[in-house]
């Protein structure tokens, strides 16, 4: 689905832990400054009452009425029912909460709800991260194309989301993608997120210095001491960027081997993906044992990092050659390497995060109109 030039205007949430930003969205774009106000995650009255100034703060910036309000919000959730049932990081969700239909009583707009993950690779695949890699092998004459994407954030959490031809895929139970919970290959008694998010950097870095993890400093000062910019331990904050590239490449290789795509890779600890993108081709790109001694290719698929110019060019290469046509003299370009492309996010995390959710709401607008169509017809 391609909205860049669509003229309706939905209004749009990013609600995280700390703050709630509101804006409004059309043909792709934020039409307004947005409007951020604290979080309120622990009492219900507050956290909707927050809710309901922040949009119609934005409300009363447009010129255009909205056809929809669509955002990310964290699990657990019946999105399409729009109900959330979050007792972890917003406690006032607990038991819950019909936020959905109380949204749509409040504003008498339709309502949609998702999980930031799927949102995130929902606008990767509109407008970031895949188009782009299709434009690029079409420009090297290359016959492959992509139509599945792999997203994954690194952040607080390690969330994920598909898409396969256009479609975000969310499970019969709105729980798909849910890769937070793959086994962690360091440690496989514990969870892979444990291993791929920002406490796992501080705790990482912390262990090997003998620190209690909350005196580590953030991820970001961590990475800036990994390439020498900062003081520290550098080899303490490089091994513990490495060891997040192991979990994260042994989930990422449990995943692609079922979904078989592209990989893109948002979240606050994607600007640091040279400090573990290399473990993490190390793993999908590695071998795996057999009970009888012998090993294989961890994955069919060979992985290349997109952001790596000559892994790039030999991705957009590929193995094309032409092959003859039984009984003609014709030929048809074939291309038999199988490989996968992994990417930091082009559009940026929010951004996607936000043309995901506008997308969403104006596809299913659409649907809605088209199944009313054709049942009148």
């Amino acid at each position: 689905m391609r909205y860049g030039d669509d003229q309706r205007v939905v209004l749009t949430l990013d609600a995280g832990g700390t703050n709630f930003v509101f804006t409004a969205i059309q043909g792709n774009r934020p039409i307004v400054t947005p409007v951020t106000l604290p979080a309120e995650t622990r009492e219900l009255p507050r956290s909707l009452d927050t809710m309901d100034r922040g949009f119609r703060q934005v409300l009363a910036s447009l010129d255009t009425a909205p056809v929809a309000i669509s955002f990310a919000f964290p699990g657990p959730a019946d999105y399409p029912n729009g109900i959330v049932d979050n007792h972890n990081n917003l406690p006032a969700f607990a038991g819950g909460v019909p936020l959905g239909p109380w949204l749509e009583r409040r504003f008498e707009l339709p309502v949609f709800i998702n999980n930031d993950g799927d949102l995130f690779t929902y606008g990767e695949a509109i407008a970031g991260l895949l188009p782009k890699v299709s434009r690029l092998l079409a420009e090297a004459g290359s016959p492959k194309r992509y139509r599945t994407l792999l997203g994954i954030t690194l952040g607080t959490g390690f969330g994920g989301g598909l898409v396969h031809h256009d479609r975000l895929f969310m499970g019969d139970n709105s729980n798909a993608t849910e890769i937070w919970l793959l086994r962690n290959k360091v440690r496989p008694e514990c969870l892979a997120e444990d291993g791929a998010s920002i406490r796992a950097v501080r705790n990482a870095y912390a262990l090997a210095l003998g620190l209690a993890p909350a005196a580590a400093p953030p991820p970001k000062e961590i990475a800036a001491i990994a390439r020498g910019e900062a003081a520290g331990d550098r080899a303490a904050a490089r091994a513990a960027f490495h060891e997040l590239g192991v979990v994260v490449g042994d989930a990422l290789a449990n995943a692609i081997t079922l979904l078989d795509g592209l990989v893109v890779i948002g979240g606050g600890l994607a600007a640091a993906h040279s400090l573990f993108m290399p473990a993490v081709l190390s793993e999908m790109n590695g071998r795996i044992a057999s009970y009888n001694g012998s090993s294989h290719e961890r994955i069919v698929q060979r992985v290349y990092d997109l952001d790596a110019d000559n892994d790039l060019a030999a991705f957009l290469q590929g193995e094309t050659k032409q092959i003859a046509l039984p009984g003609s003299s014709d030929t048809v370009a074939y291309d038999p390497l199988k490989r996968v492309g992994l990417g930091v996010s082009v559009l940026g995390t929010s951004e996607a995060v936000s043309i995901g959710a506008y997308a969403f709401a104006l596809n299913q607008l659409d649907q809605g109109r088209a199944q009313e169509t054709n049942s009148k017809g």
